[in-house]
């Protein structure tokens, strides 16, 4: 169980490293992807991007 744990960890980790890097290619302004601002605080939630990144890794993993 504590593996997994760190496995989340560092995988979360890598995914927030490569988040500047992902919006300068155009991740997380797809269409689909929600951008609001509520209570004074800005809200995003990737819905088309995290499902397209979903994608690209369950092509990878049938390949390797």
């Amino acid at each position: 169980m504590i593996r997994w744990m760190i496995v989340i960890f560092l995988t979360l980790v890598f995914i927030s490293a490569l988040t500047p890097w992902l919006h300068k290619l155009g991740f997380g302004k797809l269409p689909g992807d929600l951008r609001f601002r509520l209570f004074g605080r800005d809200w995003f939630i990737p819905l088309t991007t995290t499902i397209f990144l979903s994608f690209v890794a369950s092509l990878v993993s049938q390949f390797f």
